[in-house]
């Protein structure tokens, strides 16, 4: 039993690691497409994901959590950068 406890516990570690792993590398990229001045046009290209993700979902009938999450992403990428959001 022990044997099997510590298996799960290092899997856990493992898959934590690369979890923080793969989000300090996001935010590096993001940072230096932003410094770089490419941010805008990767969010153009995210939006355009983002909507045909959620037509696709509309397609299929998704309508749980996932579908929400998605046509929220959709919109709030479709959003002008000029304009001030709430909350900032």
């Amino acid at each position: 039993m022990e044997t099997v406890l510590n298996i799960l516990l290092i899997r856990f570690g493992i898959i934590a690691g690369i979890v923080v792993v793969a989000g300090l590398a996001g935010f590096a990229l993001i940072v230096s497409l932003r410094r770089r001045g490419k941010g805008e046009r990767v969010r153009e290209g995210a939006a355009m994901l983002a909507k045909s993700a959620a037509r696709a979902m509309d397609r299929r009938g998704a309508r749980g959590v996932r579908g929400e999450v998605v046509r929220h992403a959709a919109r709030w990428l479709d959003e002008d950068p000029d304009r001030k959001r709430s909350g900032r």
